[in-house]
């Protein structure tokens, strides 16, 4: 839930507290530079773990052949609770570009003071809106859900259709085992991640060689869902300290590199 002001509390997929595969702080929206150690199921996906997480684990970066029936995953960011944000209209949404040299007016426009935690969320929001597109890669945000729209059949035509993470029941226990019935649904895909901001942003970015899974899970206590889940073929335009090649001790380029996507993230995909 989002709360304007200075009491502001934001929960979602870009929390810049919550370090996993969505946080724009360790790449996964800018395949940049970073060095944290983050918790990581590596044990069930073929390796030791980067440190010994005891207290939780997070199924985070993993290798395309580990999709098999049976694997053990964990997903607490399947879990989280949906982010409710909506667009405003389009008019209002769009009067304020969402970029580093609109901060203090966009910051006065929710009345956040510019060291409050609050702020500290729509800079990560502009942060990443305002980045330059790596190699291979078509990226916008989406601030109102005409420009949603639109911009995803700019990319990939009006012969497209939204996918999501599907949960059966709210569960709170995030251990999944993979089911049967692990299928692709299309190499042609933009990805859109619900940004933490006062209303509905959500950065949408298609790479090149990019394969969009569909994941049947069943949960310990019978739940099912079903999550989506990307493998990048190509992560040679990636930076060499990129977490990913940490857990996975693999160079940029090398093999494929895949990841859950968070409970918010939508994936336009061609029909």
């Amino acid at each position: 839930m989002h709360t304007i002001g200075e009491s502001i509390s934001f929960k979602g997929d870009a929390d810049p507290d919550n370090k996993g595969v969505n946080d724009p702080e360790f790449g996964a929206y800018s395949y940049g530079d970073d060095s944290e150690n983050i918790p990581v199921n590596r044990k069930a996906l073929g390796g030791k773990s980067i440190n010994d997480y005891t207290a939780t684990k997070e199924t985070i970066y993993f290798f395309e052949d580990t999709l098999l029936p049976g694997t053990k995953v964990y997903l607490h960011r399947l879990l989280q609770e949906s982010d409710t944000t909506k667009f405003l209209p389009r008019q209002i949404a769009e009067s304020t570009p969402l970029t580093n040299d609109e901060l203090s007016e966009i910051l006065e426009k929710f009345s956040l003071k510019p060291e409050s935690k609050g702020a500290s969320y729509v800079k990560n929001t502009i942060k990443n809106c305002d980045r330059p597109e790596m190699r291979g890669e078509t990226k916008y945000c989406a601030v109102s859900l005409e420009t949603f729209i639109d911009s995803g059949v700019s990319i990939l035509g009006k012969n497209i259709k939204l996918l999501s993470n599907e949960i059966g029941d709210e569960t709170k226990n995030p251990s999944f085992k993979i089911g049967n019935g692990v299928r692709t649904v299309g190499g042609n895909e933009v990805v859109c991640h619900k940004m933490t901001y006062p209303h509905a942003v959500y950065l949408c970015h298609s790479i090149e060689g990019t394969e969009v899974y569909k994941v049947p899970l069943v949960s310990d206590d019978g739940t099912k869902a079903k999550a989506m889940a990307v493998c990048h073929k190509d992560t040679s335009a990636w930076s060499p300290n990129h977490i990913a090649f940490k857990i996975l001790k693999v160079k940029p380029g090398t093999v494929p590199i895949c990841h859950f996507l968070g409970r918010d993230t939508l994936v336009w995909v061609s029909n």
